[in-house]
């Protein structure tokens, strides 16, 4: 495999891909110095960002990928790119109407403008010390916002703990830049990655470098135990929380996928990724089903997700992490965006009258009927040649979606019926797996070598108990192994809390800047 440098972009293009960055600051600042809240720049800002990104996109569809002034566009970057202009053009219509004659406006769209350019500079940068810059620049915008309502101790917390997991990240990725510099001379993603492809063996610098820039990854995504942050950001503005979750935490699987072909070299960062993102995703998946509290629930689906990402990068899925990335983007800003309208939708739902616990015979049959469907699925697209590589891996991670189909056996009829639906349910949606897979992996992947067998036995054993435990509690609601597991993990395990105590003895809060601040503001006028 050979991983080929970018040529220069032409004048025109590299100042179309400058743009946005250059307009979001420049915005960021004007707001600043502005004395009332500045919403018509801010829209006007993110709208011009929606349209550059979208230029630079249909741009790249007549051109070539190429790189300028330590930036880079490719499809990979495009889709991001585009995908963090929309979310944000979002966000910043929905902020005006949310935040309405609230104090301090003026200071929120100052700071959410500066978010988005730091976040859209990480999407775009070809320099691995300016993706790093930007990325802890996100880091203390954000902190800007998520302590909006700093007279709530509990957001001050949790943003100060998430400023102490950032920190760490973030010596993590500038102690990884000087390695990587000292081991290949460069520190441009395209010439680092190549230097890195082409040698004998990787050295031992870059070995560590690799290692330390996942953990900086694992820090960011709220991989578990490091997660509480994430979770306790609810007492942040509703848009602040969706910007974070919809956007920022994302970036962690945005630079592993940029990063891929060095992550590739070492084995040992994959089995790492593959380790922490299964036990994440498993452990979140089983906290979140505790959860009463919609934004709540919404942040431990996060962490399940983002788990599930890093565990898809670390099984050499590059191309379904990028999907999975936009997928969950969407999906999470439309969540936290409505949640006044999931919340009554669930109360709705919860008057309804409770369906019949499973039985056991039905899960286990829907579960066969759903794996066999999918098989059926994979062997008819590499049987007409649509995807022809479907790596072990990639059977797993069909099989792991399907599985979340057997519940549908209890709400579409009994008997034939239902499974007759179910199987075909779960045909459709693995068939629709790998032919995105085949689709994306000719434009989006950026490894070529298949991952071992290892890592796929893995996420199949800790997924296959995730579902029998899911199951076995499903069958007995009111049972004893249901009453003895539901408060472990509605504490979440209590990983947090020990966390915690141990982080806030190395870094403490100072005790009177929460007080202060609740002097200042009376609780009345608080929102969430």
């Amino acid at each position: 495999m050979t991983q080929a440098l970018l040529p220069n972009l032409p004048l025109g293009q590299a100042l179309l891909l400058l743009a946005p960055i250059v307009t979001l600051a420049l915005a960021a600042l004007a707001a600043a110095r502005s004395q009332t809240p500045a919403w018509g720049l801010a829209r006007g800002a993110s709208t011009a960002t929606l349209l550059l990104s979208l230029a630079s996109a249909l741009m790249l569809a007549f051109a070539q990928p190429g790189q300028a002034w330590g930036l880079r566009i490719d499809t990979v970057g495009a889709t991001v790119l585009l995908l963090v202009s929309f979310v944000g053009w979002c966000i910043v219509r929905y902020s005006q109407t949310y935040l309405a004659a609230e104090q301090g406006e003026a200071r929120y769209v100052a700071w959410l403008l500066a978010t988005l350019a730091a976040v859209v500079v990480v999407v775009t940068s070809n320099h691995l010390l300016l993706t790093a810059l930007a990325w802890m620049a996100t880091s203390f915008t954000l902190h800007r916002l998520l302590t909006f309502f700093s007279e709530r101790p509990a957001a001050r917390v949790a943003a100060h703990k998430k400023l102490i997991v950032g920190r760490v990240a973030d010596g993590c990725m500038f102690i990884a830049a000087g390695l990587l510099y000292a081991a290949f001379g460069t520190l441009h993603i395209d010439q680092l990655l190549q230097a890195a492809i082409q040698a004998p063996g990787l050295p031992v610098m870059a070995q560590i470098a690799t290692l330390l820039v996942v953990v900086a990854v694992l820090l960011k995504t709220a991989q578990l135990p490091f997660h509480g942050w994430l979770i306790q950001v609810m007492e942040a503005p509703t848009p602040v929380s969706a910007l974070l979750h919809a956007g920022v935490v994302n970036l962690g699987g945005f630079v592993l996928i940029r990063l891929a072909p060095l992550m590739a070299e070492l084995p040992l960062a994959m089995g790492l990724l593959v380790v922490a993102g299964a036990t994440t995703a498993v452990i979140a998946a089983l906290v979140m089903t505790t959860r009463i509290s919609i934004k709540v629930m919404l942040a431990w689906s996060t962490t399940a997700q983002m788990g599930f990402m890093v565990m898809q990068c670390g099984l050499g899925l590059w191309e379904m992490a990028l999907l999975h990335l936009v997928a969950h983007s969407l999906y999470k800003a439309h969540c936290f965006l409505a949640a006044g309208g999931i919340v009554r939708h669930t109360l709705v739902r919860q008057l309804a009258p409770a369906a019949a616990p499973p039985s056991a015979g039905k899960l286990l049959l829907g579960a066969l009927a759903a794996l066999a469907m999918t098989a059926a699925a994979a062997f008819v697209l590499q049987a007409t040649g649509v995807d022809g590589n479907a790596t072990p891996a990639l059977w797993v991670m069909g099989g792991i979606l399907t599985l979340a189909l057997v519940p549908l056996l209890q709400s579409t009829g009994q008997g034939a019926i239902g499974l007759f639906k179910l199987a075909g349910s779960a045909f459709l949606l693995g068939a629709i797996y790998f032919g995105l897979h085949a689709w994306l992996s000719t434009w989006a992947s950026p490894v070529a070598q298949a991952p071992g067998m290892a890592g796929a036995v893995v996420v199949a054993v800790a997924f296959a108990a995730l579902f029998l435990l899911q199951s076995a509690l499903a069958t007995k609601p009111q049972g004893d192994l249901a009453a003895r597991l539901y408060p472990a993990f509605y504490g979440g395990l209590f990983l947090d809390e020990k966390f915690s105590r141990w982080v806030f003895r190395l870094w403490p809060m100072r005790a009177n800047e929460a007080q202060r601040a609740a002097q200042a503001r009376p609780l009345s006028t608080v929102r969430t």
